[in-house]
């Protein structure tokens, strides 16, 4: 069977081809039947598929995919695969933005005969893209998929939307057809819904935007939480272990996250969860209640299941994969047969398919096949103090077969910045190191995986505290003789990348050259982009200030104003279909750096987006990087 999800790698002398690591990976995203057949999104013979395989190994079913951009993968039933995937559409005037990266969900049957299809694409009066996935049920023994659709009004030449404020639908995915279970929130207010295993409103949450006054009302339409929360940090979770009581996370003034439990019928909310460092949630598809969860343990996922069963078939796996960062992909019912990724120092990532009973695991899927085990940069958890006393670490790959002595060195900081890298394979990463360089990503204050006093001293630090704890990281590796501080260069993606236009106009004298990929270059257009495409939404404007600060700092801090004072050579790159940064950003990054007289490029990715999803633009970025690297701090 692994011969059909990937190729058979090969010894190489010299490094992997960049488009070992630039090139979207080999299997893209892979899920499990309830009887133990497998979905993936694989590229076979240069073309990409949709496959479902069989337990005997056989071919039931392929699409070929081209470039659609994949953004989850289900396999609900043992005749139904969800294809989750996103695309840039233009919109009209009456919008506050004219390009949104729309959602959708193909439904793909195994059986021979029947046509994929889009959620909502038979039904004329629902657009078909998804607002929202509530989860996959089987009322009745149907299998039924809960999603947010927005109605249209099919009056008239062609269609339009009504509003745009999604409707619950239950979507029979058999046929496709829809059918409206819960209305759309009032104008200025969001609204989100739980499901239970009836395929009934569990529970609905409505946030207010003007005043963040929220309320979670039961299947009874009666309150059974509320209160007010500026910036509308409030979500629905899932149901409780038992589905007689609902979970949902406040986001406290401090930024901090908690979780509350409160039944369904009414009764008296409690926290819960304190003092966990919560990495991820596990949830049963079939009935939306919580299975457990995975909790942070020093920089270790570690599996907490609430049935004695499960714990323990969990316990086993990741105790076989422990030297590895290990994924719980998906999984049967009955916990049988678990999907695990595995990635980290030896591995570019590996898909393995585990018979807990047996405790047999069979790798089944290479993400990156032309990079042989020892070809994978070593990959470490670099702890340190930033220049404040603020502890902190970062993840340091290093080139393959080389001292780590007097290396150059890449600093790239992660996006977000709300985010946090971990000691797995990175491709961007890997693809430097792979040329002699050595790489620090830092996890710097704001970073995800701490507690909440270490995400809110990001407070008001874009360009200061935030930028100098990347130094800092920098200040360490020199201070090891790691690496050599004067050949050092920064790179970055979305915030990622502001802080690389900072390391070179905010800081100077520290960074050779700076790499911006879809970056922020100025706080102020950020704000106003934000603020408008919201609908002068109350709630946005007070998340921005929460984090940026008051509008009138920004320009202290807006790598754009500063462009006089670069240092070094810049090369910014980005997607022209840019929802989240738009390519604004560069334009007039690049205008200003001109206009000092400062040495710029500025490369234009056609149709690629915020997240590098396309392999060709992809692997440009990559390769135009690198050059730019090469030429202004060479590996040797």
């Amino acid at each position: 069977m692994a011969a059909l999800l990937a190729q058979v790698s090969v010894a190489h002398a010299a490094p992997p081809p960049l488009e070992a690591y630039g090139n979207l990976p080999a299997v893209e995203a892979m899920a499990i039947s309830p009887s133990g057949d497998l979905a993936t999104v694989s590229r076979i013979k240069g073309l990409r598929k949709l496959l479902v395989v069989g337990a005997d190994g056989s071919i039931k079913t392929q699409s070929d995919l081209g470039d659609s951009k994949v953004r989850g993968l289900e396999f609900p039933s043992d005749d139904t695969v969800l294809l989750h995937n996103s695309a840039a559409s233009s919109l009209g005037p009456e919008f506050t933005s004219t390009l949104y990266e729309f959602s959708g969900v193909l439904i793909v049957h195994t059986s021979p005969g029947q046509k994929p299809s889009l959620v909502f694409g038979n039904s004329r009066d629902v657009g078909d893209v998804v607002f929202g996935s509530y989860g996959l049920r089987h009322p009745g023994g149907v299998l039924k998929g809960y999603y947010g659709g927005v109605e249209l009004d099919i009056r008239g030449v062609g269609a339009t939307f009504v509003h745009g404020r999604p409707f619950l639908y239950e979507v029979d995915l058999a046929h496709n057809s829809a059918r409206k279970l819960a209305r759309a929130a009032a104008e200025g207010h969001n609204r989100s819904w739980q499901v239970d295993e009836n395929g009934q409103v569990a529970a609905t949450l409505d946030i207010d935007h003007s005043s963040g006054r929220w309320n979670i009302l039961n299947s009874g339409d009666r309150p059974i939480a509320t209160g007010v929360d500026q910036t509308g940090d409030v979500d629905i979770v899932s149901l409780g272990r038992d589905g007689s009581t609902l979970i949902y996370l406040l986001r406290d003034a401090e930024g901090t996250q908690r979780y509350f439990e409160v039944p369904l019928a009414g009764g008296t909310a409690k926290e819960i969860f304190t003092d966990l460092g919560l990495a991820r949630f596990l949830f049963d598809p079939a009935n939306g209640r919580l299975l457990g969860y995975l909790n942070d343990d020093d920089g270790k996922q570690v599996p907490v299941l609430f049935d004695p069963a499960k714990q323990a078939a969990a316990s086993k796996i990741y105790k076989v994969f422990a030297k590895f960062r290990t994924e719980l992909i998906d999984w049967t019912p009955d916990f049988s047969q678990v999907l695990v990724r595995t990635s980290g120092n030896g591995d570019s990532g590996t898909f393995y398919k585990v018979d807990v009973k047996a405790l047999k695991a069979d790798a089944i899927g290479f993400e990156r096949p032309l990079i042989e085990p020892e070809q994978v940069g070593p990959i470490a958890r670099i702890a340190y103090k930033a220049s404040d006393g603020l502890e902190m670490d970062g993840i340091l790959t290093l080139p393959s077969g080389r001292e780590a002595r007097s290396l150059p060195v890449i600093l790239m900081p992660h996006g977000g910045p709300h985010a946090r890298d971990e000691p797995d394979f990175d491709w961007w990463a890997q693809a430097y190191a792979s040329r002699g360089y050595a790489v620090f990503q830092p996890n710097f204050r704001g970073s995800t995986g701490r507690d909440s006093a270490f995400r809110n001293a990001s407070a008001n630090q874009w360009g200061r505290k935030m930028q100098t704890d990347i130094s800092d990281g920098l200040a360490e590796l020199a201070r090891r003789g790691i690496v050599d501080p004067k050949r050092a260069c920064i790179v970055g993606a979305s915030y990622g990348g502001y802080a690389a236009l900072a390391g070179v106009t905010l800081q100077s004298g520290i960074y050779r050259c700076a790499v911006a990929v879809a970056p922020v270059a100025d706080l102020e257009m950020l704000y106003n982009t934000e603020v408008r495409e919201s609908g002068y939404s109350s709630m946005t404007w007070r998340s921005l200030r929460k984090g940026l600060g008051d509008p009138k700092g920004y320009d202290a801090v807006s790598p754009r104003k500063h462009a006089a004072n670069a240092d070094a050579p810049v090369l910014l790159i980005h997607g022209k279909d840019d929802t989240v940064v738009p390519f604004q950003h560069s334009s007039a990054m690049a205008g200003a750096l001109r206009a000092a007289g400062k040495p710029v490029e500025l490369v234009v990715l056609r149709h690629e987006d915020h997240w590098l999803s396309i392999s060709d633009t992809r692997l440009q970025m990559l390769t135009e990087s690198l050059k730019f690297l090469q030429a202004h701090n060479p590996p040797e």
